[in-house]
C-alpha cells in the first residue's frame, strides 16, 4: 500500500503514526484585561507518516515549532486542528481514560534531564511510576523491571535507591530514557535529548538511543537542531521553519542533495568534521518573521535568496515530490540541482 505525504510516497502496510494537517495556535493576550489580541501559529498544516521501527529526525531553528509538534502529537498539549492516527486509531479528541491507555504505547524523553525528574522521588519511583499508573505487575515485578531497565541504559541496579541530584547530566538522561521504556512503548518522542548535555556525553547518549531503538524496534520522532546528530540516528529527516514543513526526505538524500533553500542554509551553517573540506556559507538576510503574522505563500520567502514573486502565492506552500520519498515546499526546480 502506498501512503502519500503531500506528494511524497512511502511504501508501508500501515504507518504506526499518521499526522495530517496538524495545527497548534496559542493566543496572544494584551491590555489591562489580558484579552486575546492575536494568535501565534506554532504548528501550521504539518503532515507526515512514521513507520514502525523508523527514526524520523525533525529539525529546525529555535521557534520553528518542532517541540510543539512533538508534544501535540502526544497530546501533552492539545492540538488546535488536524488529525493524529496512532496504530490505526484517531487519537485527537479521545477521552482521558482512552488516551491514557494509548499513552502506554507513546512515551517521551524530555530535553532537560535536570528539570524532568522529580527531585523528591528516588530513581525506583521515577522509573516505576508509569508501571504503577498502568497497573503493570506486582511490587516485586516492578522492582525487578526497574533494575533491568537501569542495567539496559548503562547504570547499575543499586542506582534505584538514590535521588536524581546524585547523578550527572548524562546519567539523569539515561534515567529519563529508562522511564520512557518502562511500559514497553511502540513510539517515543525524543525532544532534543542531548542538547542540555556536555559535548563529551552527547555521543554516548545518542549511541544508547540508537542501540535501544534497533534492539526494541521502536519508532522514534527525534527532535533536534544539531544536524550532525540527526543524520547519525535518523532514517528520514523533516525540516521545519516557522511552523511549516519545508522538506522531508531519506537522510542521505536530504544531506547530499537538499532541495529547499532553508535546508541548504542550515546545512551550510553546520560544522564539518573535515576542516579542510571546501565549504560555502549560505547567509540569510533579515530576521525570522513574527509567527503572529507569517508571510503569505512560502513562509521562508522573505529571507530566501532564490525567492520569486510567485512565492507569495498560496500554491507555493504545498509540498511536491522531486525524487522518490523526497518532497519539498519550493516552487523552483533549479534550487539544489547541479
Amino acid at each position: 500500500m502506498s501512503t502519500a505525504i503531500g506528494t511524497a510516497e512511502i511504501m508501508t502496510e500501515q504507518p504506526l503514526l499518521s499526522v495530517r494537517n496538524l495545527e497548534k495556535r496559542f493566543p496572544v493576550r494584551g491590555g489591562l484585561l489580558q484579552r486575546p489580541v492575536g494568535w501565534v501559529k506554532a504548528v501550521d498544516d504539518l503532515s507526515f507518516d512514521l513507520n514502525r521501527g523508523e527514526v524520523l529526525g525533525l529539525v529546525g531553528e529555535s521557534g520553528s515549532g518542532k517541540t510543539t509538534a512533538g508534544r501535540s502529537i502526544l497530546r501533552l498539549i492539545e492540538p488546535t486542528g488536524g488529525s493524529i492516527r496512532f496504530n490505526g486509531q484517531e487519537i485527537t479528541g479521545l477521552p482521558t481514560a482512552e488516551m491514557r491507555a494509548q499513552r502506554r504505547r507513546m512515551q517521551i524523553v524530555f530535553q532537560d534531564p535536570y528539570a524532568s525528574l522529580d527531585p523528591r522521588q528516588r530513581v525506583r519511583d521515577v522509573i516505576g511510576e508509569a508501571l504503577t499508573i498502568h497497573n503493570i505487575g506486582t511490587r516485586a515485578d516492578r522492582r525487578d523491571r526497574v533494575a533491568a531497565l537501569l542495567e539496559k541504559v548503562g547504570l547499575t541496579a543499586d542506582a534505584m535507591d538514590r535521588f536524581p541530584h546524585e547523578f550527572s547530566g548524562g546519567q539523569r538522561q539515561r534515567i529519563g530514557i529508562a522511564r520512557a521504556l518502562a511500559v514497553e512503548p511502540d513510539f517515543i518522542v525524543a525532544d532534543e535529548p542531548v542538547s542540555a548535555l556536555d559535548v563529551s556525553v552527547q555521543a554516548q547518549v545518542v549511541n544508547l538511543l540508537g542501540d535501544l531503538q534497533r534492539e526494541l524496534g521502536l519508532a522514534v520522532l527525534f527532535i533536534a537542531h544539531d544536524l550532525a546528530v540527526v543524520r547519525y540516528i535518523s532514517d528520514r529527516v523533516a525540516v521545519m521553519y516557522l511552523g511549516r514543513l519545508m522538506e522531508i526526505a531519506p537522510s542521505d538524500s536530504l544531506y547530499e542533495r537538499p532541495r529547499h533553500p532553508y535546508t541548504m542554509a542550515l546545512l551550510s551553517a553546520a560544522p564539518d568534521p573535515d576542516p579542510d573540506a571546501p565549504k560555502t556559507r549560505m547567509l540569510l538576510d533579515g530576521d525570522v518573521p513574527s509567527p503572529m503574522n507569517p508571510p503569505s505563500g512560502c513562509v521562508f520567502r522573505t529571507r530566501c535568496p532564490f525567492a520569486l514573486p510567485a512565492c507569495a502565492e498560496p500554491e507555493a506552500r504545498a509540498l511536491r515530490e522531486v525524487a522518490p520519498g523526497h518532497s519539498v515546499a519550493c516552487i523552483r526546480d533549479d534550487v539544489g540541482v547541479g
